[in-house]
């Protein structure tokens, strides 16, 4: 095993330790509080000592459905849902395999016990996850718990993986070099394009075993496959037999996640299988079901807060306190989306006089730091997002969901390009990936960019995720004005 690759095995094992641990302990809590509940204290009878061994396996089981459902494996921990799920599965595996055997046993197991251990156990372990996954971000984020990756591929995708690779500080990854076709190793718009980005080229596709020696690197990327060829692709494999450095190739498909992705042998030769995107179906179903339900009890639980919010807002301008607003929403019907008033009553009519000051060039989106049609109390609430909560009353409707694009206007939508039109695929959201990744601060590219992503491959798993960061992004108050 070369250096980097025991470098790399070396921390991620230690992370791999810590998530084991994590789960354990997250187990070890559920069913001991489960007992505790349950049973109050421990009795010597022959129930009692069962109970006893039962609560000391059960963490043992937990981890046991959770490796079984790949949940410590590299690829699915430390980045996305996919690490999640795999948590969730592990769950319905435990809670079908204790049905299953209690049934088949006939064991006279206390429903009580089992029904609260096993969902805290997915409760705790989802939370210790969480803690995890911030530590080793913020490890990323000061440049270590890095796998050094060397680029084989044209000049121009090389740019591409590497920026994508370079904007995402919490992928894992690090370029640290490139090999090129043997022709374009000596292009001149080939070497000035990859000095621009600062990655050396390393040679040629016919030396990836020294460039790896040289450049250290633990992960060699093949980002443009069809500019080698197979032959030249098993090549690149042959070369790295007996270095423990790990082959990747990219597919060419962006911002397509892994669950909609199957590898399908076909007379030898892998065919990557590419699923369509869910707009329909049981998710769907199951997705509005969820929707409506947490819109309502949101409401409901927060009516005090609307009534207080209401009356700052009429007290600070004159004004009512709702404001609406056509938006085009699935399939591009429109809808009355509300929000709480922000600006003053001839914000419209100010606006012509304003859009020179846009931080977006581009026209379609108009966004203004300093925004003087914005009332005092309207800014507290873009803070802080509180102007957008009666857009649950859109969710509860049906209108909108509670994670997806961003709600556009009419005259956005007139002026899509063909490819952004897939937004209207969905329903818009109350939140989604756009508000967690710089709200505000995004550019217009940016924001349709994470409105097809998430258009592309949303999951329910992916939902909660972003209403959690939604939550801590609007407490932290970033990246709104």
């Amino acid at each position: 095993m070369s250096q980097p690759a025991k470098r790399r095995a070396k921390w991620f094992r230690r992370y791999q330790l810590s998530l084991v641990i994590v789960d354990l302990l997250a187990a070890t809590a559920a069913v001991v509080a489960s007992f505790a509940f349950r049973f109050g204290s421990v009795d010597d009878s022959a129930g009692g000592r069962f109970y006893l061994v039962l609560t000391a396996l059960a963490p043992v089981a937990w981890v046991a459905a959770v490796s079984t459902n790949r949940g410590y494996e590299a690829r699915f921990v430390g980045v996305g849902a996919t690490e999640f799920q795999r948590i969730f599965q592990a769950f319905l595996q435990l809670t079908a395999v204790v049905a299953f055997t209690s049934f088949v046993t006939k064991a006279d197991l206390a429903r009580g016990f089992v029904l609260l251990a096993l969902p805290l156990a997915l409760l705790f372990t989802i939370i210790g996850r969480y803690g995890a996954r911030k530590w080793l971000h913020r490890q990323r984020g000061s440049g270590r718990a890095l796998s050094s990756v060397l680029v084989v591929g044209d000049a121009s995708a090389i740019e591409d993986f590497t920026s994508m690779v370079r904007r995402d500080r919490y992928a894992g990854m690090r370029v640290v070099g490139a090999c090129v076709p043997g022709e374009l190793a000596i292009d001149e718009v080939t070497i000035t394009t990859l000095n621009a980005i600062d990655v050396p080229i390393l040679g040629d596709v016919d030396c990836i075993r020294a460039a790896v020696s040289i450049s250290q690197a633990d992960t060699v990327a093949v980002v443009s496959s069809g500019v080698l060829g197979p032959e030249k692709l098993r090549s690149i494999s042959w070369q790295l037999e007996g270095t423990s450095t790990d082959l990747v190739v990219s597919p060419g498909l962006t911002e397509v996640a892994g669950p909609r992705l199957h590898i399908r042998p076909v007379a030898g030769l892998p065919l990557l299988h590419v699923e369509e995107p869910q707009f329909t179906g049981f998710r769907r179903v199951l997705k509005g079901a969820f929707d409506r339900s947490v819109a309502a009890l949101a409401l409901l639980l927060l009516s005090p807060l609307f009534l207080v919010l209401a009356v700052a807002v009429q007290v600070s301008s004159p004004g009512p306190a709702l404001f609406r607003q056509v938006r085009v929403g699935r399939a591009g019907g429109t809808f009355l989306m509300l929000k709480f008033r922000s600006m003053y009553t001839d914000a419209e009519a100010r606006l012509a006089g304003l859009r020179g000051h846009s931080h977006h060039g581009d026209g379609l989106l108009f966004k203004m730091r300093d925004d003087p049609r914005v009332t005092p109390v309207g800014r507290f609430l873009r803070k802080y997002s509180l102007d957008e909560l009666p857009q649950l009353v859109n969710v509860v409707r049906g209108t909108m969901s509670l994670v997806g694009p961003r709600p556009p206007l009419p005259l956005e939508v007139a002026r899509y390009e063909d490819h952004v039109h897939r937004r209207l695929l969905v329903k818009p959201g109350l939140t989604g990936l756009w508000q967690v990744s710089g709200r505000s601060d995004l550019s217009w590219e940016e924001s349709v960019r994470l409105d097809l992503r998430y258009v592309e491959n949303w999951s329910l798993a992916e939902d909660l995720l972003i209403l959690w960061k939604t939550a801590r992004a609007v407490i932290a108050g970033s990246g709104a004005y």
